[in-house]
């Protein structure tokens, strides 16, 4: 909750528009609607399978072109490699998702 909170108020004050899909196919949906340069993914979601995620989101012709970003606590690292086997183009430790996450949704 506090990540979510956090990415609201940084994308509200950079003017970007920002949403949370609760399921799978929502993500996918809300993916085709808008092309979002850019997907954050907590990797230790548990409502949506974050691998399961990526693999969906790189099988799709349209959507593969998609940067997919996941933040994980540093200390679990299989879920760090897990997600990079899945597809996700950038996997980083939540402090430094906190730290830089300004310029990270600038940056796209």
């Amino acid at each position: 909750m506090f990540f979510a909170s956090k990415i609201r108020a940084v994308a509200e004050a950079a003017g970007i528009e920002i949403s949370f899909p609760r399921r799978l196919e929502a993500v996918v949906s809300k993916a085709r609607e808008t092309k979002p340069g850019l997907i954050l993914v907590d990797l230790h979601n548990q409502r949506i399978d974050p691998v399961a995620l990526a693999r969906e989101i790189k099988s799709h012709e349209d959507l593969r072109g998609i940067r997919l970003l996941g933040f994980f606590s540093h200390v679990q690292t299989d879920l760090k490699n897990n997600a990079v086997a899945a597809g996700f183009d950038q996997v980083i430790p939540r402090s430094v998702f906190a730290r830089d996450l300004e310029q990270i949704l600038t940056a796209n």
